[in-house]
């Protein structure tokens, strides 16, 4: 067993601290990984606390991992050490059933292996994330990072960056399109370089007036308070799509009267109360209402190699790993723009 560190919580009341664990060896097609920056998401601190239920402790959180590579496995063919690679929310799949088998592995019908809280395909060994030294992933959810761009900056790409790219290329989010983005934060700020990226009109609709500035150098075309009446009635069944990164409770049957007719709403975040959806809010326009997870490994890659031809990376703050939980307070209070990433060099 290879011993390592992290940073765990020992249990939904306790607060993260340093922690001592093993991973385990590396086998013929896995790839060790030394973690150099691991992004904080939303996720990590509903999970610590274990706000969504069935919480696994001890939990190292970490589900946005970059770093080098320094030992690979007899029969790894993908990687050599000194590569740069990334481990994003998943680290393997039962890779038979009709999901897996197209490339859409968070979406295993025998339950996928996520990168913490979570178990490996033994169903017993617990997996443990990337607020840690290493990590040791097979080498089909070990991603390729391109040395064109800033290695921290890329770290929120592997979950914010990949939630918000597989939705708009689902539903073919392009040049004649109206896209708004719901919610400016991690998830909304990549929502709006690849809407602009891929050639839609992107308007970002948020509570806060002080965050237009911030829209309109990430590339939005329009910025709309949501709490400003004027502001909606000029957008009121204006938007082929909503893509919906708010994780706060929000009426969706406001935001649903925003779309034209057949519009689709696509919810991304996850809000701790269920939405109320009144049937009018639908059938009055045929709109319709969707969501998406994270996307498959193929499409990650994907994702990653169209950032480094076009140049897109995460608007990050870097931090030391002694000042998660201070993050994690500022992050509820949307005080990051637009991702807290750890320098795992402080742990």
């Amino acid at each position: 067993m290879i011993q390592t560190k992290g940073y765990a919580a020992q249990s939904a009341k306790d607060s993260l601290a340093p922690w001592n664990f093993e991973r385990r060896e590396v086998g013929p097609h896995d790839v060790q990984l030394e973690i150099k920056f691991c992004g904080v998401c939303h996720s990590d601190l509903h999970q610590i606390r274990d706000e969504w239920g069935g919480a696994i402790f001890p939990m190292v959180p970490g589900h946005e991992i970059v770093g080098t590579v320094n030992k690979v496995g007899s029969q790894v063919k993908k990687f050599q050490p000194g590569d740069l690679a990334g481990v994003g929310c998943m680290v393997d799949s039962c890779r038979i059933c009709d999901n897996c088998k197209e490339g859409l592995e968070q979406f295993c019908t025998h339950g996928g292996s996520f990168t913490y809280n979570g178990h490996e395909q033994d169903k017993k060994t617990p997996t443990y994330g990337g607020y840690s030294k290493t990590i040791v992933v097979h080498e089909d959810f070990t991603l390729h990072i391109s040395k064109k761009l800033d290695l921290a900056a890329v770290a929120p790409l592997l979950c914010a960056g990949i939630t918000t790219y597989s939705p708009l290329k689902h539903w073919k989010v392009g040049k004649g399109h109206k896209l708004a983005v719901l919610g400016l934060g991690g998830l909304g700020h990549m929502a709006v370089k690849f809407g602009v990226a891929f050639g839609a009109e992107v308007t970002v609709l948020s509570t806060s007036p002080k965050k237009e500035a911030d829209s309109k150098k990430l590339g939005a075309h329009k910025f709309k308070v949501t709490t400003d009446k004027e502001q909606i009635e000029s957008v009121t069944g204006y938007f082929d799509f909503i893509l919906d990164t708010v994780s706060a409770p929000h009426d969706l049957n406001f935001y649903l009267s925003l779309l034209k007719t057949n519009g689709v709403q696509i919810c991304v975040g996850v809000p701790p109360e269920a939405f109320g959806l009144n049937a009018f809010s639908i059938i009055g326009g045929r709109k319709s209402v969707a969501g998406s997870l994270i996307g498959g490994l193929p499409e990650t890659q994907e994702m990653l190699d169209y950032c480094a031809d076009h140049g897109i990376v995460s608007d990050i703050e870097l931090i030391d790993i002694k000042n998660i939980h201070p993050s994690y307070e500022r992050m509820l209070k949307g005080d990051v723009r637009y991702r807290f990433v750890i320098d795992m060099a402080t742990l």
